[in-house]
């Protein structure tokens, strides 16, 4: 796929700035057809249609929200926990595989303690 050089001797059509032109706002609810299963009311706005579903929010259990937000962080708090330990162990075990792959035979860890 070669990219061709614009040549001077091509009729080319000249640029063109495209407007874009702003969007009408919408016919209020009782103008446009809406789904059948919704009832209509003509003299009702978005915010009284937005009422029914926000009286739904009014029983919300906070205690067992809160209760469901600590097990949540819980099980973050153990899965990276989890998944440092395991780079961590993966990164001690390649220490040991590259001693032993470079023919050294004292590749063990050698516990250091005090002695009394």
């Amino acid at each position: 796929m070669a990219h061709d050089p614009p040549s001077p001797n091509r009729n080319h059509e000249p640029a063109r700035v495209l407007q874009f032109r702003l969007r009408r706002r919408a016919p209020p609810p009782a103008q446009r057809s809406g789904p059948a299963h919704l009832p209509h009311d003509s003299g009702a706005g978005d915010s009284d249609d937005l009422a029914r579903y926000e009286e739904e929010d009014a029983h919300i259990d906070y205690r067992q929200r809160m209760l469901m937000n600590v097990i949540g962080i819980a099980i973050v708090v153990i899965l990276v926990s989890a998944g440092v330990w395991i780079a961590d162990t993966i990164a001690n075990m390649e220490k040991a595989q590259d001693c032993a792959m470079q023919g050294r035979q004292n590749c063990s860890p050698i516990d250091v303690r005090a002695v009394k």
